[in-house]
């Protein structure tokens, strides 16, 4: 049936400006992924200003994190019900209205509570950003040139989340990391009524699998709400087996009402599709090393070697010249190498990379010690992101580009959230806590140890990289 329904659903028209239809797409991808990351700097003045207990500071972090990667494949599938522009605009509004009540907030509540919000609009934002370029870019060579720089985007928006959230923190006030979305969304706004189709689609067929979304956002949300608890309570605490518990009821529910679904959210027999589900398994394997890196990288230049966050924002700053470059370079060598040629080679110079910063000191030098292995890690990262992103998207026809958004996005999210709890975790066992009662060396020995365990993780993806399409081409659904 689901097939049938995809036969039927009418494409969108192709955009009046696609230079802009991909300055839309890379800007909203890059907000979507920075605002993960850009209160950590701002965290110490946010609890001093609004009292907010340790606790409290993580769910400001952990709230958007839950509700984005909760109901992406929800937003993913409203653009293909609904149409891109629509829900686009809609996912925008409530994105910008929420980072407003963020910076208003005189309460640690009123934050936590605009940030779940926040990460609703984001999760509606980013898989219809993705949509619109595969439907938007239907020649693959331009099609890869496009996926190359909305991989590049949203790897900078991870990469620079500390950076921008440092300089906004130094410069202005804790408040502008969230005030700095309301402008940007603005803008975006005025670019996608002049970029996208004036027209939504004459009629959005099929209706809203209810009970499949709320289970899989459900059992998503669950699962990264047990991450987040294990890393702050403990992974044996009641709460957090308790969201595990219910993590695997809601996604036994989803899989048995999907199978009896006429128009499910997520087809079962995508995870057929051997390109969709190997890409967005290696997705989820390698997202959590990324932000981990700039993590470590972060609390190493400021509590080791004594930058102040406007230092360490700008001392950050490399890396997203490093992910450009390298999501650059994919583009082009995608054509000769393949997916998994191109997969292997970024993601071997990233672990290579990430076992030279494993090496680092407490008498490190900036240069030689952080500067060129960050700028090569990044590199990496963005070369072994376009050939998933590539892979991934072709797998499903044009009109399923919603559902094929929503379940990279998905994979990526909830990766980056169990990668990054089980690096630190990692990090801890040399220095528990990473409280600022530890040594400089005790914390040097942490960091170096979650860098290498997270090249161990690069390397272990490389081996099952083996699975992705070699040199042929991606571009026609399977």
């Amino acid at each position: 049936m689901h097939d049938a329904l995809a036969a039927a659903a009418p494409v969108e028209a192709p955009p009046r400006r696609s230079g802009a239809l991909l300055a839309v797409a890379c800007a909203t991808q890059f907000i979507c992924v920075l605002d993960a990351g850009i209160v950590n700097v701002a965290l110490p003045p946010l609890q001093e200003s609004l009292g907010l207990s340790a606790t409290g500071l993580q769910w400001v972090v952990s709230s958007y994190t839950l509700t984005f990667a909760g109901f992406l494949l929800l937003g993913g599938r409203l653009g293909d019900l609904w149409g891109r522009r629509r829900t686009f605009v809609a996912g925008l509004l409530v994105f910008a209205v929420a980072s407003l009540a963020a910076g208003l907030a005189e309460e640690g509540w009123h934050v936590v509570a605009a940030r779940f919000v926040q990460g609703v609009g984001g999760a509606v934002l980013a898989p219809t950003a993705l949509s619109l370029i595969t439907t938007g870019f239907p020649q693959p060579r331009a099609k890869a040139k496009a996926l190359s720089l909305l991989t590049a985007a949203a790897a900078s928006g991870g990469a620079l989340g500390a950076v921008i959230g440092g300089l906004l923190t130094g410069l202005l006030s804790w408040r502008w990391v969230f005030f700095v979305n309301v402008p940007l969304c603005a803008l975006l706004l005025l670019a996608a009524v002049w970029a996208l189709p004036a027209r939504p689609p004459r009629r959005a067929r099929g209706t809203l699998d209810l009970p499949g979304s709320i289970s899989v956002t459900a059992g998503t949300a669950a699962l990264v709400g047990a991450v987040i608890l294990g890393e702050e309570r403990g992974f044996a605490s009641a709460e957090t087996l308790l969201c595990a518990v219910m993590a695997v009821v809601a996604f036994g529910v989803f899989v048995l009402v999907e199978r009896r679904s006429e128009e499910p959210v997520v087809p079962l027999d995508v995870f057929g599709i051997r390109p969709v589900t190997v890409a967005n398994g290696l997705s989820a394997l390698v997202s959590g090393v990324l932000p981990t890196t700039m993590f470590f990288l972060a609390l190493y230049l400021q509590r080791v070697l004594g930058m102040d966050p406007l230092q360490a924002g700008l001392a950050l700053t490399p890396g997203a010249v490093g992910i450009a470059l390298g999501a650059r370079g994919a583009s082009r060598w995608m054509a000769a190498l393949g997916p998994r040629g191109s997969f292997l080679l970024g993601t071997l110079v990233s672990a290579g990379a990430l076992a030279w910063l494993s090496g680092i000191d407490v008498d490190g030098r900036y240069t030689a010690d952080v500067l060129v292995p960050l700028v090569l890690a990044m590199a990496g990262f963005g070369a072994a992101g376009l050939p998933l992103t590539v892979t991934a998207m072709s797998g499903l026809p044009p009109e399923r580009s919603g559902l094929a958004s929503g379940l990279l996005n998905t994979s990526r999210q909830v990766g980056s959230a169990v990668g990054l709890a089980a690096l630190v975790a990692v990090a801890s066992t040399w220095a528990p806590g990473m409280g600022p009662e530890q040594s400089d060396a005790a914390l040097t020995a942490g960091f170096g140890a979650g860098f290498l365990a997270g090249a161990g993780v690069l390397a272990v993806a490389a081996l099952a990289a083996l699975a992705l399409p070699g040199r042929k081409a991606v571009d026609q659904p399977g």
